[in-house]
């Protein structure tokens, strides 16, 4: 992937991907965490990748949290748009890791429960609740940047009939990104036209920004489209934008319309 000169302040980040840096006053801000939601064969996962490609072959720490696909899979993917995973896997700036979801669904081992008046035990830590020595201390001396959960709702699938614990869950990983200080993205498969773009439909509200992706149906064809739903701390343009998937990645066409016919 080309580095590409940051443009921004200290205070905000670029993603890299050409033409939705555009949609942003100065850009995502720093530390913040994002929704990319999206229906199937939107672009959420390539956005992302595209996202952390970019950082690491600018030097940052990224690290990508997948919950549905092997490493291998992901890494053959990243390499079809030109990115050269291995290389910045090689380097240390790239770390790629699939997650069972069984992993990350919370579990006191001392009290044995794994539901919420567990989490509430004043003998119970709601920080760590496995999650932190699964992304974090088992690399030493790595300390992301950016980091991408893949996704959201995969996540919340472990918590089925357990919304209340899903719902403290997902509360106390916010906590944890913020306290981590890395920009982070966050998946959610939705509707290709989403009237909520979480699982609970809170997870927004909980996020600093929301990303969609659009895979718009016009009589016989699809035009993929994207827009910066919300970004606190950071003025955007409010417009649905068209996208492309191209064989080097995103390219994004901010001054262009929609065409439905």
């Amino acid at each position: 992937m080309t580095k590409l000169k940051e443009i921004y302040s200290d205070d905000f980040i670029s993603t890299g991907v050409p033409g939705f840096d555009l949609l942003f006053e100065h850009g995502i801000p720093k530390g913040s965490s994002v929704i990319v939601a999206g229906g199937a064969g939107s672009g959420k996962t390539n956005l992302c990748l595209q996202i952390l490609a970019h950082h690491a072959s600018n030097g940052k720490n990224c690290y990508y949290m997948g919950l549905k696909e092997p490493e291998e899979k992901i890494i053959t993917h990243m390499g079809r748009f030109g990115w050269d995973p291995q290389s910045l896997i090689d380097s240390g700036k790239l770390k790629i890791k699939r997650f069972l979801t069984s992993e990350i669904y919370y579990y006191d081992k001392k009290s044995g429960h794994d539901d919420i008046q567990a989490m509430m035990t004043k003998d119970v830590d709601p920080l760590l609740m496995e999650l932190e020595p699964l992304s974090i201390v088992e690399d030493a001396g790595f300390t992301p940047d950016f980091v991408v959960l893949d996704s959201l709702t995969s996540l919340s699938s472990a918590f089925k009939g357990k919304e209340q614990s899903y719902r403290f869950y997902v509360e106390r990983l916010f906590r944890f990104f913020e306290k981590m200080g890395s920009t982070n993205f966050l998946i959610t498969e939705t509707k290709q036209l989403p009237e909520i773009y979480s699982p609970l439909g809170v997870e927004e509200f909980l996020a600093d920004g929301v990303i969609v992706l659009y895979s718009i149906q016009s009589e016989n064809k699809r035009q993929n489209a994207i827009e910066i739903l919300k970004m606190r701390g950071e003025k955007h343009i409010k417009k649905i934008v068209p996208m492309e998937i191209t064989d080097k990645g995103i390219q994004v066409y901010p001054k262009k319309d929609i065409c439905v016919n």
